[in-house]
């Protein structure tokens, strides 16, 4: 099938280059012309594990190309998948401008019956708003061809996009129940077909139910690790292990481990936008989300849990203090700064006076764009914010080392080595990849989030430590 992603970012790439590499005809639209020229260079400008060999592939076979020509990027496809950012407005609702923009494009060019497939995670209703940017566009040209709106929400995980793809568990489909809309249905399972030939993966609704899944979903999932990090916050204070809480009932087959770890919150361009878009809609529809906003209000406290503890542990002011910061993505496996957790963290210490060493294996440089915009206004902080090549020279000379995305390369760290080089063997761990106990006998002092920490932690946590380290 001769297929077009209209929006070459996270979700248009994987989109585009696994379609292309099931042997689909694939056309990648994006108004970004450096992004393009990248793409076409060669180069891929995210990173996502196995997505650069997929296109480098099917690139080469030509089942894959880059292009702004909208023109002939409508052309192109009996199917336009719309996968353009919905980044959130000021008042947390999705941004549909880019959407319908696209929409727009493609009723003034279309000529033939098209399937628009909404991929972007949008509102519930976009679709009528896509169909009737579309319609006036159509009606302007004089021209009246057939056409279906489609709702298909993605379900990628970053760092595990091309696997999520490739062998989703679900694929949603939201079609009308009309003429257009069955003919829309034929094509879609026609495209899906190769997903489907081990069992039926796909499940058919209409629109509206489709569009609502993608945020009930990933609202459920913010949800959950919430309720862990409200938890994990309570397990802090009367000294129980939240691990042992996460097994107890991730062992339930009613709720399952998934998304139960304890840690210094969520972030990433999914789970805080879409929770604050769902609740925007629901205050549209004059009815209050209670769970959720206590689920953002929970995320954006928990995001300041690794620098409460070091203020805890060194005092309010840490003028003279060096922290170093394993880990800056929000994730691993992505170079995504969107919400990233140690974004709060840095400048958190930063204001209160600390210099900080940081150091993450991929998202290196998007960080150093992304905080240089979040800290332009405090040039003073920036000059005490150093991004060093590896783990260990972020470790170099440290008061104590923050852990905040958990990268396998941290998992197992030389910690011999480690004592070698840090001037106190402090460790706060946002996301808990260490044993107390194992720490307490290397001597670590470690403070992990809702586990009760080393020996020598609890000791610092004694009244008037904090005074008495400072």
């Amino acid at each position: 099938m001769n297929l077009t992603i209209i929006g070459s970012g996270y979700v248009g790439l994987v989109t585009g280059a696994c379609l292309a590499d099931i042997g689909h005809d694939v056309f990648c639209l994006d108004v970004d012309q450096a992004k393009i020229d990248v793409l076409n260079g060669g180069g891929v400008p995210i990173h996502e594990p196995g997505l650069d060999g997929i296109i480098a592939r099917n690139r080469a076979a030509g089942r894959l190309r880059f292009s702004t020509d909208v023109e002939a990027a409508v052309a192109h496809g009996d199917v336009q998948f719309i996968a353009v950012g919905t980044p959130p407005d000021e008042d947390g609702s999705a941004d549909l401008q880019y959407v319908l923009a696209a929409a727009r494009n493609i009723g003034r060019h279309m000529t033939g019956f098209k399937v628009i497939v909404d991929k972007s995670t949008v509102p519930v209703g976009t679709a009528e708003r896509v169909r009737a940017a579309i319609a006036d566009e159509l009606a302007k040209r004089g021209e009246s061809p057939m056409f279906s709106v489609v709702s298909n929400p993605e379900f990628l995980k970053e760092g595990a996009a091309v696997d999520d793809f490739t062998r989703p568990d679900r694929i949603v489909i939201g079609c009308d129940d009309d003429v257009p809309g069955e003919r829309a249905k034929e094509l879609m399972k026609k495209l899906y077909a190769p997903f489907n030939r081990n069992h039926e993966r796909t499940l058919y609704m209409d629109v509206r139910s489709a569009e609502f899944t993608k945020y009930a979903a990933n609202a459920m999932l913010a949800t959950r690790i919430s309720f862990m990090n409200e938890l994990a916050n309570l397990a802090d204070r009367f000294g129980a292990d939240i691990e042992s809480v996460r097994r107890g009932i991730g062992s339930d087959p009613r709720i399952g481990y998934h998304f139960l770890y304890a840690g210094c919150g969520y972030g990433g361009s999914c789970f805080p936008k879409d929770v604050e878009a769902l609740i925007r809609t629901a205050a549209e529809h004059g009815h209050a989300l209670q769970v959720l906003q206590a689920v953002s209000a929970v995320n954006a406290a928990q995001k300041r849990v690794l620098a409460q503890k070091i203020v805890a542990r060194f005092g309010e002011d840490l003028t003279g203090r060096t922290f170093g910061v394993w880990g800056l993505a929000f994730k691993p496996n992505t170079d995504d700064m969107r919400e990233a957790s140690s974004r709060s963290l840095i400048a958190e210490l930063l204001e209160r006076g600390a210099s900080v060493r940081a150091y993450d294996p991929v998202a290196q440089r998007e960080a150093k764009r992304v905080l240089a915009l979040d800290l332009a206004a405090h040039p003073a902080w920036l000059k005490r914010l150093a991004f060093v090549d590896d783990e260990a020279q972020a470790a170099r000379g440290v008061d104590a080392l923050a852990i905040v995305t958990e990268w396998k390369v941290f998992k197992s760290p030389d910690f011999a080595a480690l004592g070698r080089l840090w001037t106190t063997p402090v460790i706060f761990d946002g996301r808990n990849l260490y044993e107390p106990a194992a720490m307490s006998e290397l001597g670590i002092e470690y403070h992990p989030i809702g586990r009760p920490g080393s020996r020598q932690a609890i000791a610092a946590r004694a009244p008037g430590a904090a005074r008495a380290n400072a």
